[in-house]
């Protein structure tokens, strides 16, 4: 089972959208952010499936700042600060994925220039098969999202899919059983 309308080619490569095997990842640079609407429904369908709702806070606080979460309003079934603007930089991102058998990661968040897609080709660069979901994502500087998105589907998807939340929402819906 694929995702419909992956660009630019059928996410997941395999076809084996298991569930289980895929976490939402939400990534947020540090402070309050307001998170675009499509990210509940990817979270509950995501979850449904059997899979994980990961949040991963970038970029260090200053010294004299408060350390601890911010609000975004989306439930998560686990927190992680990263030490960079990178989620994977200085955190236990990749230990938690692999740890959890995570194959596939459903990539939304807060910065799509900027820490959602560093994130995502770091994740690419360690063997996750991603997906941007470019309509779950908000970007710091709108002018910026064609060139995110082309440098992601360059060279045939060299750090991975592009879709859109409804159709993960629709592959991700339980299938009718076959007689």
């Amino acid at each position: 089972m694929h995702v419909t309308g992956t660009t630019p080619y059928p996410w997941p490569f395999d076809g084996d959208l298991d569930g289980t095997r895929t976490a939402l990842l939400v990534v947020l640079p540090a402070g309050d952010c307001v998170l675009a609407a499509p990210v509940e429904p990817l979270a509950s369908a995501v979850r449904a499936a059997g899979g994980r709702v990961i949040v991963v806070r970038t970029t260090a606080p200053a010294p004299d700042s408060d350390a601890g979460p911010h609000p975004h309003g989306l439930p998560a079934d686990l927190e992680m600060q990263a030490g960079g603007i990178d989620g994977f930089y200085a955190s236990d991102l990749d230990l938690v994925l692999r740890t959890g058998r995570t194959r596939r990661l459903v990539v939304v968040g807060v910065g799509l220039e900027t820490c959602v897609h560093s994130t995502l080709r770091d994740a690419n660069d360690r063997g996750y098969e991603c997906l941007l979901v470019v309509d779950a994502c908000v970007p710091i500087d709108p002018s910026l999202v064609a060139a995110s998105i082309s440098s992601i589907e360059m060279s045939g998807g060299i750090f991975g899919a592009v879709g859109y939340s409804t159709d993960v929402v629709e592959a991700l819906a339980p299938q009718p059983a076959l007689r």
